[in-house]
């Protein structure tokens, strides 16, 4: 298995120091995953950057968490499953449809229906969206806004899901009771 550093505030690099601080005031905790990160102080930055940026989108914490989770189950991801499923909780999104995401089961709704399946679509596609299936997303009450900002969770996602691939990262214990592997 692969793995990477897990830094402390005090083993970080410089740059990275006042980064993990500022995610200890913001979580409480060092998150692994900013800990592996801040080998790069570069990537951890853009990661917080990313994260902060869509979660003052236009979605609503339901469909946040349907497009965190659709990509990293899609990614496969055993550390963010379990992360955002906490997050979820703490945004009191409903559990039951946090466990729908991370079994791959249908929306509650269909427009959470439709927003999953554009997310599926942008990632599993690489961005290529037939005309059909845009307009089937906007239909469904969302825009453009919302397409682009699918683009903006994944890049997050993408630095987090293929820096836990790479590291290894052990789910914090906040979240371990959410553990999670993908089945399908």
């Amino acid at each position: 298995m692969t793995t990477l550093t897990i830094h402390t505030i005090e083993s970080a690099p410089e740059g990275s120091k006042p980064l993990l601080e500022g995610s200890v005031k913001a979580f409480g905790m060092l998150p692994n995953l900013h800990g592996v990160l801040a080998s790069s102080p570069q990537i951890l930055e853009a990661y917080q950057v990313l994260h902060k940026l869509f979660t003052e989108s236009s979605f609503d914490a339901e469909e946040l968490t349907v497009v965190w989770q659709a990509i990293n189950v899609e990614h496969g991801c055993n550390y963010c499953v379990p992360a955002h499923t906490g997050i979820a909780h703490s945004m009191k999104v409903d559990p039951a449809l946090t466990e729908a995401l991370r079994n791959q089961e249908a929306m509650p709704t269909a427009k959470l229906q439709a927003l999953l399946d554009m997310t599926l679509i942008i990632v599993r596609n690489r961005g290529h969206v037939s005309e059909e299936e845009l307009a089937a997303f906007y239909a469904a009450g969302y825009g453009e806004q919302q397409v682009l900002e699918i683009i903006l969770a994944l890049s997050q996602k993408v630095i987090s899901n293929y820096s836990n691939h790479i590291a290894n990262t052990p789910v914090d214990a906040p979240f371990k009771d959410f553990a999670w592997t993908k089945t399908k």
